[in-house]
């Protein structure tokens, strides 16, 4: 069964142009116009979702309204050789008279007559190039095609998300030597660390036993002669002086 005629009216209506160089962000606008008299809900699709974020990737659109949706191609290394499959698709439907709470519920329940869609090719050109780089248009390659939800419409994941295989092609002999005279220096702050750790350990062994051997000096190698060895010490003849000094006294004070 076919689907609806789409209710959406879409600028452009066929194709996605992206101009390059492709070595930063490149984005296209597609003009979303509603001209009936009821609201639409839509949703974009893609059959490349992780080189693509989209802002906004699904909403509801009001009567008479208007909507520019920014399709923004991620960095990639250009290769005129390579066969672009990339298409985008644009799916409506007409929303219900209730307030909508969730759409992903909406688009899951939804009646498969129910649903529009248009399908979109896109275009690389890159400056002054002779024939763009566009997507394959064999038919029996579209009912085969997978499309699946655009990355979340944030333009902040759009500058940071890049290709793996987008690789620096100007100023890499720069690069390089940068990065290796950032590695000499760290290897001789290194080196300078070692020797000034090896340093401190030298001048702490030495205050080590600088410290043991001023212990080892101030500590006496014999003990102070105590009073009685004092005494002791006097000779002989010294006592027996006192002793006939104090025998003379003694008489004089008994005659």
């Amino acid at each position: 069964m076919a689907n609806r005629e789409q209710a959406l009216i879409l600028e452009p209506a066929g194709e996605l142009r992206f101009r390059g160089p492709f070595t930063d962000v490149v984005t296209a606008d597609l003009n979303l116009t509603n001209p009936t008299d009821k609201r639409i809900c839509f949703k974009v699709k893609t059959t490349a979702p992780k080189r693509y974020c989209v802002r906004p990737n699904s909403g509801i659109l009001e009567p008479k309204k208007s909507i520019v949706v920014a399709v923004m191609l991620q960095p990639f290394e250009y290769d005129p050789t390579e066969k672009n499959k990339h298409k985008f698709m644009v799916q409506s439907m007409f929303a219900p008279d209730h307030v909508v709470d969730n759409q992903e519920v909406l688009w899951r329940d939804a009646p498969p007559e129910s649903l529009m869609d248009t399908k979109l090719k896109c275009v690389f050109e890159m400056p002054d190039a002779p024939q763009p780089f566009v997507a394959e248009t064999v038919k029996h390659s579209e009912a085969s095609a997978h499309y699946s939800e655009s990355n979340v419409e944030d333009s902040s994941f759009a500058r940071k998300v890049e290709s793996p295989k987008k690789m620096p092609s100007v100023n890499s002999g720069d690069e390089v030597k940068k990065l290796q005279l950032e590695l000499k220096k760290v290897q001789q702050e290194l080196q300078m660390v070692r020797s000034e750790n090896n340093q401190l350990k030298e001048d702490g062994a030495r205050l080590r036993k600088v410290a043991m051997a001023d212990t080892v000096s101030a500590t006496p190698s014999h003990p102070p002669p105590s009073s009685t060895n004092t005494v002791q010490a006097f000779p002989p003849v010294v006592y027996i002086v006192v002793a006939i000094l104090l025998g003379l006294l003694i008489g004089k004070f008994v005659l």
